[in-house]
């Protein structure tokens, strides 16, 4: 038994102030159990780091560690108070685990990786062998760890974006950081206020080194940037630029497709995502139902024509030849006489200044590693949210690219 308490001693990384001082098998629970106890005269006060004496041991906690032949392993002790003349007593720390734990580190790193790389968190407790809130718990305290470690030094790029949270018009705000496809921080709502928010996860001097800021055409975001970080530049995201011209497309099929219904003619039904893919994205059989269309002479075909022939805008090699492409563009628009394509041409206008803006910095808020997208994949697996802050655990949890795991004292 000595041999064995030395052993589950070295595993756990114990220094000569704490003994094993007993392992219970349960072989019908598939349990192991190991005690442990303090042995040493004196504490370090977890706050101000000071040596103290002893005041009294608080009562008897567990531990869930990583499980020994598949067998769940526990540890159990009884945490020594000290008290400290500056701070009062407190209950020194375990180097097993961290405070208001349940687990301890090396579990928490492994349930970490697990819960990285299932489906689900439902998926991931499974295998665990946890409840949905012991699992979010830790998931919890990873981002905290992660953003306690985070280093935003030299960032000079912040994208500002909104994503629905729930049903309805909710929504929550997300700072990214474009470069590295990594969230900074989520706000709830999507106001100046939600922005604000946002920008206080950097320092002044971190404000101060932005060079741009990519966005939508959401007033409030635009107005954030002019008040934390009135230096950079505003770059109008390309993607939702992209949006905005296929609902002008979209608006005159409907309205074309409401025309020819009235004639029982069904050119157009079902036709509505062939109009919203470029052309070499859509499979065989859609290109050429769409080609056919085209030589039919639909203000629809002419409208795609139209938005289609805009993408070429962001190939251009600077913002002198992207503002003389955007010209000819635009002199086209609005001679289609397809107010819908003649509305959006004018809005591009009146905000070509930052539209040309992507050609210095070239960001955008929809990054190569498609993070947008791995954020809807979390509201899906967890068919919406109710809580806000939930949501946002799971964002900068997935997302953040932290350093979520502990630093591990154990072997």
């Amino acid at each position: 038994m000595d041999s064995l308490k030395s052993h589950y001693r070295l595993l756990l990384g114990l220094d000569k102030t704490w003994e094993v001082t007993s392992v219970e098998l349960n072989v019908a629970a598939k349990s192991v159990t190991i005690a442990l106890e303090y042995r040493g005269r004196g504490g370090v006060c977890p706050e101000c780091k000071a040596d103290c004496g002893l005041k009294d041991h608080a009562p008897e906690r567990t531990w869930r560690h990583l499980d020994t032949m598949q067998f769940e392993t526990l540890l159990k002790a009884r945490i020594p108070r000290v008290n400290c003349s500056k701070c009062g007593v407190k209950t020194i720390a375990v180097p097993w685990g961290e405070k208001h734990s349940r687990f301890t580190l090396m579990f928490e790193a492994f349930a970490i990786d697990v819960l990285q790389c299932a489906g689900s968190v439902k998926a991931a407790a499974a295998l665990l062998g946890l409840s949905w809130d012991a699992a979010h718990d830790i998931m919890e305290r990873a981002v905290e760890r992660g953003l306690a470690k985070r280093d935003l030094e030299g960032i000079r790029y912040v994208g500002i974006d909104e994503k629905s949270f729930g049903k309805g018009q909710d929504y929550i705000s997300v700072m990214t950081d474009p470069k590295v496809s990594r969230v900074i921080e989520v706000a709830e709502g999507r106001t100046e206020e939600s922005a604000e928010t946002l920008w206080n996860s950097l320092t002044d001097t971190q404000k101060s080194d932005i060079a741009a800021v990519s966005i939508d055409m959401w007033q409030a975001f635009e107005n954030s940037v002019a008040v934390h970080a009135p230096q950079a530049e505003i770059v109008f995201d390309r993607f939702h630029i992209s949006k905005h011209l296929n609902e002008g497309v979209d608006k005159v099929r409907r309205e074309e497709h409401r025309e020819l219904m009235k004639e029982g003619d069904e050119r157009l039904k079902g036709m509505r995502y062939h109009f919203l893919f470029n052309a070499e994205k859509l499979d065989e059989e859609r290109q050429e139902e769409l080609n056919a269309l085209q030589k039919q002479q639909l203000r629809t075909g002419r409208a795609w024509s139209i938005k289609d022939y805009f993408r070429w805008f962001w190939d251009e090699p600077d913002a002198i030849a992207g503002r003389e492409f955007f010209d000819h563009w635009y002199n086209w628009a609005i001679r289609s006489r397809l107010e819908p394509m003649k509305k959006v041409a004018k809005m591009l206008k009146n905000r070509l200044d930052n539209i040309l803006s992507w050609f210095r910095h070239r960001i955008t808020n929809s990054n190569a590693e498609g993070f947008n997208s791995r954020i809807q994949a979390i509201k899906s697996n967890a068919r919406g949210f109710k809580s806000f802050q939930n949501y946002r655990t799971r964002i900068l949890f997935f997302c953040g690219k932290l350093d979520l795991k502990p630093a591990l004292n154990c072997h």
